[in-house]
This record gives structure tokens, C-alpha cells and sequence, in this order.
């Protein structure tokens, strides 16, 4: 009798995994200089031969091949949906991350794009794979537009991706952010008057050796002017604003920031010639959807990119998740990883587009 039950387990065992429609396994590769060993997981459909395929792009942030920000494990979700309708996957740890080397602090958006693309040069060589395309999440979106910009990949889906100049994107986060803040009319305008010259300041004298010392005299010119103001408008109140200058000097002194604040996604946008989806939810206070879907749509389009497609989706925030506040302290406390409504539309675009090919 016992035979018989570990036969009949053992028969189980088999037919289940007979049916699984994929399989998973961790993986190592390195970049083209071998400076750096990527950790990641490779998710492939295993009832078809030949199958497009895709690398995960992750934002701003070091995370794992999950993509786990504030609990939402958006890129282990995404890879599960996507080898159900017959994609490859590969998502990889950051740099600095689990199984993955590197110094995650001292790259910029450009080093991630040469990942994304080293990513899928290995990706391209494996048993079965096809086409290979990026979906870049929020910096991810502009890591994929750099290196789509080289022609070395097949496809893009951007998901809340960074498509203005990074000067421009730190404007419309910082005043999204403020709107949202509980404080005051009168402190908002404060922060933004501050905030908005440290932005113009740095942009100025980025790459410089000015950077410290032009950052220091805008915020003391500031400081004086404020002060003075605050004493007249609110006689005999404590002032509870505060704007970090030192933090900002280390952070805007940064090679990533430098980048950030200089990087124009046109010139890039300009040379892509494959198929091209960008979503965004139209509760995203990070990446404001309206000027990047349209800047994405008309660059694409007036260079003659055939396939296009941009659309905002209702009631979703950064993280594709939806919302009640909208606000980033609400990020942790939502249910769910990816709404089934974004995933829908990137779902039917691949497979108009790129499953076809």
C-alpha cells in the first residue's frame, strides 16, 4: 500500500509540473566589461519553442528583481502575467542588490540604460528567444529611451516613465508633492519659491566646481529675504519651515543628480523607431502624466515612429495601484501589486504588436 501512494504522489508530482506553463529559474551573466555580475531571474513560457522576451527596468531606489517598493512586488507580479501570454522575462537585481555587484550610488541613468541593454544582449542569446523589448518603471521608463535610442531593441513599454527634461521633472514632482503636503497656502508658496530656485541654481552650475558655493549664496539671498518677510507677515509666531541646505548641496553635487537635472529624453525619443507604449495613472504626483504622455506621443510621431500608443489610466498613482490620498505615505498601506486594469492594457498592446512579429 505504501508503494502504491508514493507511486500516486510521485505520478501527481509529474503531472503537475507537465502542466506548468513556465519556468523559473536564477541566473547569473555579466555586463560587457565584466565589471559588474547581474543576479536576476528568468522566467520562460515552457510550451512554446519561440517566444518574444523582455527585461524589467526598475526606478529610482535600489531594488530586488521583485521590485519591491513600499511592499508592492510590482515586477514579480508583472513577470508571472507576462509568461502567461507566452514572454521570456528577465528581471534583475540593482546594482548593490542581492546577487547583483556594483555600486548602486555612484551610477546614473546612463549606467542604467547600458545595464537594460546589457540585460538584453544576454537575454537575446538564449534558447527560443525573439524579439526583446524593455518596460521601464518611472527612471526605468528613461533608462528604456536611452538604450531603445541605440536601435538594439525591439520594443518599449514605459510605465509612469520619465519622458521631460529632468529640470522640468523635478519642478512638476516638487509642485505636486507641496500641493499634497498638509501645511499652509502660505508655507506652500515658501517651499516652492525655495525649492524652485535651488533647481534652477544647481541646473546652472551643474558639472561645475561652483555647484557648493552658487547653491550657498542663493539660499542665504533667500534666507534673508524670507526671513524678513515671515516676520512682517506672522509678527511674534515661531517659524516651523525649514529647507536642508546642506543635505541638498550633498545630494545635488551627485553624479545621478547631475545627470538627472541635464537629461532631455528628446534627442533619444527622436531615433526610436519601434513599437512604443507608455502608460501612466493620472493619480501620479511623481511623474505627472500630462506632460510626459504628450511629449512621448508628439517626439515619437513627428519622427516618424508608426506605432504609438499612450494612455492615462483613472485613479492609479506611481506605483500602478489604486489610490485614496494619492499621497506617498499612502503607498504602503494599499492592497494589491499592479492594478489588473494596467496590466490589461499592456497585455492587448503586446499582443497587437509585438506577439504578431
Amino acid at each position: 500500500m505504501l508503494l502504491v501512494y508514493l507511486l500516486c504522489c510521485l505520478s501527481a508530482l509529474h503531472a503537475t509540473a507537465q502542466q506548468s506553463p513556465f519556468r523559473s529559474d536564477s541566473v547569473l551573466f555579466f555586463n560587457r566589461d565584466s565589471s559588474i555580475r547581474f543576479g536576476a531571474t528568468l522566467t520562460v513560457p515552457s510550451q512554446r519553442k519561440n517566444f518574444p522576451a523582455v527585461v524589467l527596468v526598475s526606478g529610482t531606489g535600489k531594488q530586488n528583481r521583485d521590485g519591491l517598493m513600499a511592499g508592492h512586488a510590482m515586477f514579480r507580479v508583472l513577470a508571472d502575467s507576462l509568461v502567461r501570454i507566452g514572454f521570456a522575462v528577465l528581471r534583475t537585481d540593482d546594482r548593490g542588490v542581492g546577487a547583483t555587484t556594483g555600486v548602486y550610488e555612484t551610477a546614473t541613468t546612463a549606467d542604467f540604460a547600458a545595464d537594460a541593454l546589457d540585460a538584453a544582449d544576454w537575454l537575446r542569446k538564449q534558447p527560443g528567444v525573439g524579439a526583446v523589448g524593455l518596460i521601464g518603471h518611472s527612471e526605468g521608463g528613461a533608462a528604456a529611451i536611452i538604450a531603445a535610442a541605440t536601435g538594439k531593441i525591439d520594443f518599449v513599454v514605459t510605465l509612469a516613465g520619465l519622458a521631460t527634461r529632468g529640470i522640468d521633472a523635478l519642478k512638476l514632482q516638487n509642485q505636486a508633492i507641496i500641493n499634497a503636503a498638509p501645511v499652509s497656502d502660505y508655507d506652500k508658496r515658501r517651499h516652492q519659491t525655495i525649492t524652485t530656485l535651488m533647481f534652477d541654481t544647481a541646473y546652472r552650475y551643474a558639472y561645475t566646481n561652483l555647484m557648493e558655493s552658487k547653491l550657498r549664496t542663493t539660499y542665504n539671498a533667500w534666507k534673508h529675504s524670507d526671513d524678513s518677510a515671515y516676520a512682517k507677515d506672522m509678527p511674534g509666531k515661531y517659524d516651523h519651515m525649514r529647507f536642508f541646505i546642506d543635505s541638498y548641496i550633498l545630494q545635488a553635487s551627485s553624479a545621478w543628480y547631475q545627470f538627472h537635472l541635464r537629461y532631455d529624453p528628446v534627442p533619444y525619443l527622436e531615433r526610436i523607431r519601434v513599437p512604443f507604449l507608455a502608460v501612466n495613472g493620472d493619480k501620479d504626483i511623481m511623474v505627472p502624466w500630462r506632460e510626459n504622455l504628450d511629449l512621448v506621443a508628439r517626439t515619437l510621431r513627428e519622427n516618424g515612429n508608426k506605432v504609438v500608443t499612450v494612455k492615462v489610466l483613472q485613479g492609479l498613482n506611481h506605483l500602478f495601484l489604486r489610490c485614496h490620498s494619492c499621497t506617498n505615505e499612502e503607498l504602503s498601506k494599499l492592497p494589491g501589486d499592479f492594478d489588473t486594469t494596467a496590466w490589461e492594457v499592456i497585455k492587448q498592446w503586446l499582443l497587437e504588436y509585438v506577439s504578431a512579429q
